[in-house]
């Protein structure tokens, strides 16, 4: 029903009509005829009938009142993110295995409430749990409005709660309660998709500030380059689509070498996968480390550190068979990087070898620039450059003073480009290879948890909470895969920062008009709305009572 206009001669005249389905066309019927037009505006008949509706209509209460210069009382808050991740919580089945594992408990709180808080504030805004809880009352998240601080603390420490049986923990951290969500979630997500064929694993280490983290907290190797800090070891296993599996907490002088056998024993006994092959970087490749999984009948891609392996070095490298080629060298643009790959067999040990032109020529010229800069250094006698790693492999003592080391320099030209995997499988080189690569998935999470995800600062003492909030992030990760899985079903590739932004910036605005509230939304801007069609999430209507 609607009104329109009608002209007779030099007459206008206002009418209520409808549209009405006569056999296969649509006509209109009149339903009242208000009166001519000029009359019903001079009259002020047609004002005080769109009053007389409004009245009937929030939407034009609000802004009638609003145009008046009526008295509005006005809160924002933001709902996009909630609205988002709530579904994907759900989907996930993290709302569903929580409230499992919490049946039996008598929190005087929402423990899973106090959770998914801590996620979505993860996600959106990272910080600590203390910054958690300050954002919390600019959004709407339902049922986390009377939720404080003291009530994330113990959400964290039920996370990292050590359980009564330790059969299957690991030899550096005990069996606790988020071990039991990861497996669960595991399990539902088994029973919707195929078995596990590829595993990706790495670790990275964060540093804590102050005094605080132990026991976790030890001195060890820092990948973030702060060997004056304490620190905890963070492992993360993926599956074959990129969804992360399971999480590990370990002491910061754990050496990678050292956790990539119990991991194993973990995906075998607690996640129930039989055969599966992992992939792993240099690091993890030690003789009693291949020998263990080898014994155990698994499958593994794993790199080698070429210059710490004797045989890597001086029979693989020296391996004078022709390269395959997977990848063409191609003149820039976005297209896959030139690849060629070989095997080696050295006895019973099969190898890998990959070649990357384009990142021959890239590592060439940083070679050269490296040994231009020591070589002006060493004209001037900054003998403190000697202390720079990258001068220092290709200087060589001469007496009292330093040189460069040509022959080094030339030795170094032959790993170019190259790097060295080493598997047990049967699979085609090209496979391996592009197994391998597929491993940066692994790394450039462990950048979102650092930087987007920013599990750090870590405040928290107690072993227990520090393990729920590092978890938390594992959970966070998991959403967001989800996300991106969603986005890419139809095929579009969005930008994580403007997703954050954009939703971030649906709000609704609570107004209180002669004691009566109303809800205002603003309009999804930027990518907004094709996240909430991706996820099949309504927007909620513009204006609403409440």
């Amino acid at each position: 029903m609607f009104l329109r206009t009608q002209t007779n001669g030099s007459r206008t005249y206002l009418l209520v009509v409808e549209n009405e389905r006569v056999g296969s066309t649509v006509r209109q019927r009149i339903l009242h005829r208000l009166g001519r037009l000029d009359q019903l505006q001079e009259s002020g008949q047609l004002d005080a009938l769109i009053n007389g509706l409004g009245r009937f209509s929030d939407k034009l209460l609000v802004l009638g009142a609003h145009a008046r210069g009526e008295t509005l009382t006005a809160e924002t808050v933001h709902i996009g993110p909630a609205l988002i991740f709530e579904r994907l919580w759900e989907a996930c089945g993290i709302r569903a295995v929580l409230n499992g594992l919490l049946a039996a408990r008598r929190f005087e709180f929402s423990v899973e409430r106090a959770i998914f808080l801590t996620v979505l504030h993860r996600l959106i805004a990272p910080g600590s749990d203390r910054a958690a809880e300050r954002w919390r009352a600019d959004y709407v998240i339902e049922g986390a409005e009377e939720l404080e601080l003291h009530h994330l603390y113990r959400a964290m420490a039920w996370l990292g709660e050590p359980l009564s049986a330790q059969v299957g923990a690991t030899p550096f951290a005990p069996r606790t309660m988020k071990d039991v969500i990861e497996e669960r979630l595991f399990a539902r997500r088994r029973d919707l998709f195929t078995a596990l064929d590829l595993v990706f694993f790495d670790t990275t280490s964060i540093y804590f500030e102050g005094h605080g983290g132990a026991p976790l907290g030890q001195y060890g190797k820092s990948k973030d380059h702060r060997p004056d800090r304490k620190q905890m070891v963070v492992a993360l296993v993926l599956d074959g689509d990129g969804y992360p599996v399971c999480s590990e907490v370990w002491p910061g002088n754990t050496t990678d070498v050292s956790t990539l056998v119990p991991i194993v024993d973990r995906l075998n006994q607690q996640f129930h996968i039989r055969h599966v092959c992992i992939v792993a970087d240099r690091g993890m490749i030690k003789a009693k480390a291949i020998e263990a999984i080898e014994e155990r009948k698994w499958s593994y891609i794993l790199g080698v550190r070429m210059r710490n392996s004797k045989e890597a070095r001086d029979i693989v490298l020296a391996d004078q068979a022709p390269y395959e080629e997977v990848f063409e060298r191609h003149g820039g643009g976005k297209g896959p990087a030139a690849l060629k790959v070989k095997e080696v067999l050295v006895g019973d040990h099969r190898y890998i070898v990959c070649l990357n032109e384009d990142q021959v020529v890239t590592d060439r010229r940083d070679r050269e620039a490296i040994v231009a800069a020591l070589r002006d250094a060493l004209a001037e006698g900054d003998k403190a450059l000697v202390g720079n790693k990258g001068y220092r492999k290709y200087l060589k003592t001469t007496g009292e003073r330093f040189a460069i080391n040509d022959a080094k320099v030339e030795a170094e030209a032959r790993y170019d480009g190259v790097w060295v995997l080493r598997t047990n499988t049967d699979l085609e080189p090209m496979v391996v290879a592009l197994a391998y690569k597929h491993l940066w998935m692994v790394e450039q999470i462990f950048r979102s948890m650092k930087s987007v995800l920013e599990t750090r600062p870590v405040y928290h003492k107690r072993e227990e909470t520090i393990r729920g909030h590092v978890f938390c992030s594992f959970l966070a990760l998991l959403l967001r895969k989800e996300l991106e899985n969603r986005l890419a079903e139809k095929r579009w590739k969005l930008e994580w920062a403007d997703v954050v932004h954009d939703l971030d910036r649906l709000q609704e605005t609570r107004l209180t008009l002669k004691g009566a509230g109303y809800v205002v939304r603003s309009q999804p801007h930027g990518v907004a709305g094709k996240v909430f069609q991706a996820c099949g999430v309504a927007l909620p209507p513009v204006i609403r009572p409440c």
